[in-house]
């Protein structure tokens, strides 16, 4: 793996396990334990780690930057020197700088980790294959909930992964598990 590959871990907040821990249905249970794998070896490896979080301006919202909910999960929790982009929408690239940011470190090719993949994953993801960068979604490393249907009752949350995983690799990039991820990074950072 190149050095112009960063891992982007998208909306790994607090809240994410308050809406797992209230019951609502959701796909990959082992996600967080994925996404700690994924950065200690990329952090291992010498490439960057960068996080993007949800501060939602609603007031109802548990995705905030001012609430314990909306504070960084412990599987991904940035170290010292990563950088932390909030954002107030859908995407990690409006409004965020992490664009300007990833241009300025060479980034041109993004791992992309984290929840809702539906929403927030879904949309950064395609962001940034808008924007030119190469993309590889780890579809283990993603948290996905079911979904209420437009038309009634309820879509499972394996299917939406699955819809959502199949648009993105259709039109946008990759979608590979965290083992192919992990088999193209070097062991450790060059001394």
């Amino acid at each position: 793996m190149d050095q112009n590959t960063a891992l982007l871990i998208v909306d790994m907040q607090q809240e994410m396990a308050n809406v797992t821990a209230s019951g609502r249905q959701r796909a990959n249970p082992k996600a967080e334990e994925k996404i700690a794998g994924l950065a200690a070896a990329f952090r291992a490896a010498g490439r960057p780690v960068v996080h993007v979080m949800h501060d939602d301006p609603r007031p109802e919202s548990g995705f905030r930057r001012d609430l314990p909910s909306g504070q960084p999960m412990e599987c991904a929790m940035p170290a010292d020197g990563e950088a932390v982009f909030w954002k107030t929408g859908s995407s990690g690239f409006v409004g965020t700088g992490l664009e300007q940011h990833l241009r300025y470190c060479g980034i041109s090719r993004l791992v992309i980790a984290g929840g809702v993949a539906a929403f927030c994953v879904n949309s950064t993801a395609r962001s940034a294959a808008n924007l030119g960068f190469e993309i590889q979604v780890v579809e283990d490393a993603l948290i996905a909930f079911s979904l209420p249907a437009r038309n009634g009752g309820e879509l499972d949350a394996g299917q939406v992964l699955e819809v959502t995983l199949s648009a993105l690799h259709a039109g946008f990039g990759t979608v590979l598990p965290a083992s192919e991820v992990l088999a193209q990074l070097p062991a450790a950072a060059p001394a």
